[in-house]
């Protein structure tokens, strides 16, 4: 089982470092379907494993000026709250609710991506860094109120999400970086590692203080290495491929992973 685990968290870590998600939704079905964990202790090894990757995996985007730090670093601390509220909400509804829905979120997100990228109209200006300026001044108080809201809506998001699911949030932040926050692809996935590795720590905290889980450290520390190994690969991808095709291989991962969840949810598959 040791040795199944280096092919799988090297291709989870490439997935990672490139698209800055996709690694983290792959993660838990690997650690159930091939490595043989129980759900509760997949959810939690998956955000040990993807979290500690993600930080690392920071460190080629950041050499690349792929990373906007203080819109990572308030970002992480907003999904704070709808990280605790995700990993107390998951657990009061079935498994196979909480799998569908998740499916339909990635298609929907997907389509969105998609849309996007085969339209390839250039952006009408700078992307938006929402720590550009500030958005809130007490002398003269001002207040960019729409902004203010489209940055906690989404940092909340992302966070309940992470909770509620036990993965990064990669899958959902990058295409909220991009679509609502009008960063291009490669510092959209540059940034959302950073969120990621936020993410996953405090919905880790969340998860642990519902209960102890019977953790694999062996298993986890030799994933996360490949892991690691992999994004590292991946992180060299993301600044050599045109961010339209990183666009377009990101929206049709979440499909094939959205139609195999639905696919298990519904027993079409064993």
């Amino acid at each position: 089982m040791l040795l199944m685990a280096i092919p799988i968290g090297v291709l989870i870590g490439l997935a990672l470092g490139a698209l800055g998600g996709g690694g983290s939704i792959l993660t838990v079905p690997a650690l159930v379907y091939v490595l043989g964990l129980d759900p509760a202790a997949a959810t939690t090894s998956s955000l040990i494993i993807v979290g500690l990757t993600a930080l690392i995996a920071v460190i080629p985007h950041a050499r690349a000026h792929r990373v906007r730090f203080g819109a990572g670093l308030m970002f992480g601390a907003l999904g704070a709250a709808g990280s605790f509220a995700g990993a107390a909400l998951s657990q009061s509804l079935p498994a196979t609710t909480l799998l569908i829905a998740f499916a339909g979120l990635m298609l929907v997100v997907a389509t969105l991506m998609l849309r996007r990228a085969l339209a390839h109209r250039p952006s009408g200006g700078p992307p938006f860094d929402p720590t550009a300026e500030p958005m809130i001044t007490l002398r003269p108080f001002s207040c960019a109120c729409p902004r203010v809201a489209k940055v906690v809506v989404t940092a909340t998001a992302v966070g309940l999400i992470t909770g509620f699911f036990g993965v990064g949030g990669g899958f959902v932040l990058v295409p909220a970086l991009v679509l609502a926050l009008g960063f291009p692809m490669p510092t959209a996935v540059g940034t959302s590692l950073l969120v990621i590795a936020v993410n996953s720590a405090t919905a880790l905290v969340a998860r642990l203080s519902h209960g102890s889980t019977d953790l694999d450290w062996r298993l986890i520390g030799v994933f996360t290495l490949a892991a690691i190994a992999g994004s590292l690969v991946g992180g060299r991808v993301a600044g050599a491929v045109d961010p339209r095709r990183l666009t377009i291989t990101f929206a049709v991962l979440l499909i094939l992973v959205a139609i195999y969840t639905a696919a298990r949810s519904f027993g079409l598959i064993g």
